[in-house]
């Protein structure tokens, strides 16, 4: 058997366009269900203009890294709270790949904590995107001050 944690995000009407940044970004294949697709929309009181908004939507990088988004139809203006997502390298090799990454992500966003070598040896760095998601990137520095 196999197990997979996922992220999970939610969206008010961007999860398609959120999770088509994220696949320029880290590559793999996007999957799209919309509230249409699905059927029923009246029995789940979704509004008939949010049709085409995601109901379930995946982006499937490589083994061990899948990523899962949604659109809330419903007609209710909570405020939504996703969480934090992490990306991690594993070796300081990855620092070139995670940086791009980084920068992509933080583009029309916020950086929290630019990508640099960080007191404990990582490289780390924390933003907040342009959809409202957190992320932390992280790679294994192991003392490497690699730039």
């Amino acid at each position: 058997m196999t197990t997979r944690l996922t992220p999970y995000l939610t969206f008010r009407g961007e999860a398609r366009e959120a999770l088509d940044h994220y696949q320029s970004i880290l590559g793999g294949t996007v999957e799209v269900m919309t509230y249409a697709d699905m059927g029923g929309m009246e029995e789940m009181g979704i509004p008939a203009d949010r049709a085409g908004w995601v109901m379930h939507g995946s982006l499937d990088v490589s083994e061990g890294v899948y990523l899962m988004a949604s659109d809330d139809a419903r007609p209710v203006e909570e405020e939504i709270h996703n969480g934090q997502v992490a990306l991690a390298g594993w070796d300081a090799a990855d620092q070139p790949r995670m940086r791009e990454a980084f920068d992509r992500l933080a583009a029309g966003g916020e950086v929290y904590m630019p990508f640099e070598q960080a007191p404990w040896g990582d490289w780390f760095g924390q933003l907040r995107d342009k959809y409202g998601v957190t992320w932390m990137v992280d790679v294994n520095g192991g003392g490497d001050d690699a730039a």
